[in-house]
Order: structure tokens, then sequence, then C-alpha cells
């Protein structure tokens, strides 16, 4: 087992890991800064057509690694979009859907079987379609009827390190429909840099946080305009770190979680995702939670974003996590953080049924 020393640089620390487990995804996430990169390149060049009718409502059809992107663009756009924005996880389409819906199909893959459930539905509907995807079914379909699509580059081994393709392009396809202004995108961009000078700070501070919830449940509580990044920083825990762990969401876990906490149980760490920028009222409940929160657990972890905006305090916290969650399984004896076998078997066995 690979055991972390304080003495060792994040950079070593990678270098260790990688002759024990050969694995990328550390890579991928060092790369995040010139994927976002990329992304807004191939946003740039992308062409969306306009919709010949007024658009009334925004959906959002994905899974996973392809449909937190959705959930992040609802946070982005929260202030800004003319229309209501909604996110569907699932098979079906729903109902509302018609001639002033755009829908945006999300899948790296192109294969997921829910998206594509969904993308028969819309079928017919009249709604304005655009997909996003590295090849796949969808792609093809989105040809064959004369969709709107954007590729993104297939070359990548896992779809979760893929956000911040998913993100930009929606970010592009609501501005080229006029739906958002080029702010986001703006900001996008200047978060790279960002990230690029903070890349050291943030696997340092990564790596100690890790050792902090290692061994542990993680808990991780943010105020709700935070919480995709909250389920973003879940997701990679349990698929990279291989570790089960919860996150809820303030004000609303005041109202109901708050009271399960009466029991001591040092195998819980609570991870708090904070801003500067958050509401003060939340402020407050964030303090006295802690006060509460502390009688039953002795790890709380409290980190505050760093960004001059919402966007840059995002990205910088799903960089963060994305680092917290390759740690914990560079802590964790052969784990592979790459893997997902049993979603892999998963989908085989439904393949089958």
């Amino acid at each position: 087992m690979l055991i972390y020393k304080s003495g060792l640089s994040p950079s070593l620390f990678i270098l260790l890991k990688r002759k024990v487990l050969k694995i990328m995804m550390d890579q991928l996430i060092q790369e995040f800064p010139d994927q976002l990169t990329e992304a807004l390149e191939i946003g740039r060049k992308a062409t969306i057509r306009q919709h010949d009718k007024p658009i009334h409502e925004v959906l959002v059809c994905g899974l996973g690694g392809s449909g937190i992107g959705g959930n992040f663009i609802s946070a982005f756009t929260r202030e800004e979009c003319k229309v209501p924005f909604l996110v569907s996880k699932g098979y079906e389409l729903p109902n509302f859907v018609d001639e002033n819906t755009l829908v945006i199909f999300s899948s790296y893959s192109g294969n997921t079987e829910e998206t594509l459930s969904a993308f028969g539905q819309a079928i017919g509907k009249g709604a304005k379609i655009v997909c996003i995807a590295s090849g796949g079914q969808l792609l093809e379909k989105a040809k064959e009827h004369d969709f709107d699509f954007i590729a993104v580059p297939a070359n990548k081994p896992s779809p979760r390190a893929c956000l911040g393709y998913s993100i930009v392009q929606q970010l592009f396809i609501l501005n080229g429909l006029g739906l958002i202004s080029d702010t986001c995108i703006k900001q996008t961009e200047a978060t790279v840099k960002f990230l690029q000078d903070d890349q050291e700070e943030i696997m340092s501070k990564a790596q100690h946080v890790a050792n902090a919830l290692s061994g542990k449940m993680p808990i991780i509580y943010s105020v709700d305009t935070f919480e995709p990044i909250a389920i973003r920083l879940r997701q990679q825990i349990n698929e990279n770190a291989k570790m089960l762990c919860w996150h809820h969401v303030i004000p609303e876990m005041n109202h109901n979680e708050l009271v399960g906490w009466t029991q001591e149980n040092n195998n819980l760490a609570v991870l708090y995702l904070r801003s500067h920028d958050d509401f003060y009222r939340n402020k407050v409940r964030i303090d006295i939670n802690k006060e509460i929160i502390g009688k039953y657990t002795s790890t709380l972890i409290e980190v505050f974003a760093k960004g001059d905006n919402f966007i840059e305090q995002a990205f910088y916290f799903v960089h963060f996590g994305d680092w917290i969650s390759w740690y914990l399984s560079a802590l964790r004896e052969d784990v592979d953080a790459i893997e997902v076998d049993v979603i892999n078997f998963l989908k085989g066995s439904l393949a089958k049924a």
C-alpha cells in the first residue's frame, strides 16, 4: 500500500502512484485547464442554426459525467437566462417539450441508453434539438434527422473527465440562440490561466483534505447555489476513489438532515465548500451548523473557493474536488481511479435484458 508522507510534493506523489497503478486519471485532471481551452475553440467554431419559433424553456438530457454539465449551466445562468432551464436524467422526455423548447442532448460516448431513449421521443416534437457527443448513435441520429450537433474529441477514456467540453458547448449553444450574453464564456476564458497558475497550490490543498477524509465517510455540504459542485465532488469520490459519500445543501438541510445529527460518529468527515460571496444568512447558518455538528464528529473541514466571480469559483472547486478524489484513490490499496467495471457490468447486463 502506498502511504503519503508529508514531505512529498504533489507531483512526486503522482509519480510514485503511477509506478504502483497504471492509470491516467491524474493526467486527465491535470489537463483540465487545457481541456477548457480546447472546448472554447470548439465552441467558437460551432454553428447553431436559429429556431423558427420562440424558445420558452431549455431542457438538457444527459447522465453521469455528461449530465452534470447541465446542472452547472443552470447555476451559471440562473441570473441571466431568459427562460426556465431544466435538467432531465432519465429515459422519459417531459411532456411539456414542444416546438418552443430547446432540448440539448449530452452524451460523451453518444451511446448512453437513457439519453438515446429521450432523443427518440423528441423526434417529431418540433423542438430545437442540439446534440453534444464525441460520436456514437447520438451523432449518427443527429445527422440523419438534420439536427444541430457539436462533436467533441473522442480520445478520452473517461466521460467524467470531459466535463469542460459539456459545460462550454452548452454556453455557446445558449449564447448562439440569444438566451444569454457572452459573459459566462469570457469568464470561462479567464478561468483557464487562473487554474494554470494555481495548479500546484490546488493539488497541495486537495492532498491535505484527502488525507483528512481518508478512511472516513465524506459528507459534503455547500450552499444551494453550489450544489452542482457538491454533486460533482460526490460523484468523483464515488467513481475515482470507489467510496460512498453523500451531500446536502444549506439552507434545505437545516429543515431535515440537521436533525439526524444526534450520535457521535468519528467515522464521518464533513467537508464544507464555501465562498466569501455566500448569502449572508447562509453564512450564519453554516456557523451554527458547525457548532451543532462538531459535537458529533471530530472531522470538520472548511475550504473557501478562490476566484473573482461565480464561474471562476465553480471551476476552482471542480478542479480542487477532482484532485481530492484522485488522492483518495491513491491512499487506498489497489484502487484504480479510472476503472468502472461495475458500470460496464451493469451496461452489459442491460444489453442482454
